[in-house]
């Protein structure tokens, strides 16, 4: 009877601990941080013109595995962003690029890294996000 028990115990607690975890998002304690570097072409992007630290551009992330976009981030003068209060997971970033292909009908291209988030209290680096303005 003491046997059956325990059993039951140990149950209950793989159930209340696998229940807790929770997926990649908001409510935690992490941060992820980034820069979004610009370059600036000609009309015809044969030439070179400028190339800097985007200030005041609008990067992305996504949670997980969603389908849209959970949250946006403004860069500051320095072309840096950072996303707080953060759980473990995986999430992509992205910013959106002058087409230079010219292949989209919109004339723009996503940019994207992907940056996972392993433990509490993590500061994560992300991969500088290149774009053409």
């Amino acid at each position: 009877m003491l046997q059956k028990k325990y059993r039951y115990y140990t149950f209950f607690l793989f159930i209340a601990f696998t229940a807790c975890e929770k997926p990649a998002g908001e409510g935690g304690t992490s941060t992820i941080t980034g820069k979004i570097y610009a370059r600036e072409y000609n009309s015809n992007y044969t030439l070179l013109t400028a190339e800097y630290y985007a200030a005041k551009e609008d990067v992305y992330i996504i949670y997980g595995d969603d389908s849209i976009y959970s949250d946006d981030f403004k860069t500051n003068y320095d072309g840096s962003y950072e996303f707080k209060y953060l759980r473990k997971g995986k999430y992509t970033l992205f910013a959106y690029s002058d087409d230079s292909t010219f292949t989209s009908a919109s004339g723009k291209v996503v940019r994207m890294v992907e940056v996972e988030i392993t433990k509490n209290n993590q500061v994560v680096e992300a991969d500088v996000i290149n774009i053409i303005n």
